[in-house]
């Protein structure tokens, strides 16, 4: 008993197919959001270091923009105010909403791992007759890689945690599911520790891999 609270662990083997239920959905948003971010953010990445001023810009703009605004605010406006004239449904909001919103931030470990791989190298495949795209692909990237992969795992395990915002606008996630056993059990502190248990384990999952896969390219290097 704490403070008048009596604890009763037995809502958690109770309710805890919903809440496992919850992890998948967590995980499967994510990890289409992690796709989402991906592309838009190797895309935005490249974008922003261009020679054309005009896409350089618009890159920019678009990195900066979402850097400086909340994820719960853009989630609002993507489901709510862009919802006002495309008829979009919660999961497809939420998962557009989360990896357009990392991709920015991807975009910029991206931006910095290219930069840091030195000129000559670009100016050493360029005169062996390859175009900007193959020396991107098969010189610049692969380098770079390494680089960002640190960096990048942690936006992913950020971008699980933020997930749980996607509950504000009924989005179905482990956040969600956990205020539903809340509601019908009235046992916040069990549900919410079991349920805070829960990412950690899934993030702390990620942040293994990502050690793993960050030695086995410095082996390979």
């Amino acid at each position: 008993m704490i403070a008048g609270y009596t604890m009763d662990w037995r809502v958690i083997t109770e309710y805890l197919p919903v809440l496992l239920y919850g992890v998948v959905l967590t995980l499967r948003l994510s990890v289409m959001a992690i796709i989402v971010a991906i592309v838009v953010g190797v895309f935005a990445g490249l974008c922003r270091i261009s020679r054309n001023p005009i896409i350089s810009f618009l890159a920019t703009a678009y990195v900066e923009f979402l850097r400086g605004i909340p994820l719960l605010v853009f989630l609002m406006f993507i489901y709510f105010g862009v919802g006002s004239f495309v008829n979009l449904d919660v999961q497809v909001a939420s998962v557009f909403g989360l990896g357009v919103f990392a991709g920015a931030f991807v975009a910029e470990i991206v931006r910095a791992g290219i930069e840091s791989i030195p000129k000559g190298q670009m100016e050493a495949a360029r005169s062996s007759g390859m175009s900007y795209l193959q020396a991107m692909r098969f010189i610049i990237l692969p380098q770079a890689l390494r680089r960002i992969l640190p960096p990048l795992a942690g936006q992913f395990i950020a971008l699980i945690k933020d997930s749980s915002l996607v509950s504000v606008i009924s989005g179905k996630d482990l956040t969600l599911q956990a205020r539903n056993v809340i509601i019908a059990t009235f046992r916040s502190f069990e549900v919410w520790l079991f349920t805070a248990a829960l990412y950690f384990i899934m993030t702390f999952a990620l942040s293994q891999l990502s050690h793993a896969l960050e030695r086995k390219f410095k082996i390979e290097h």
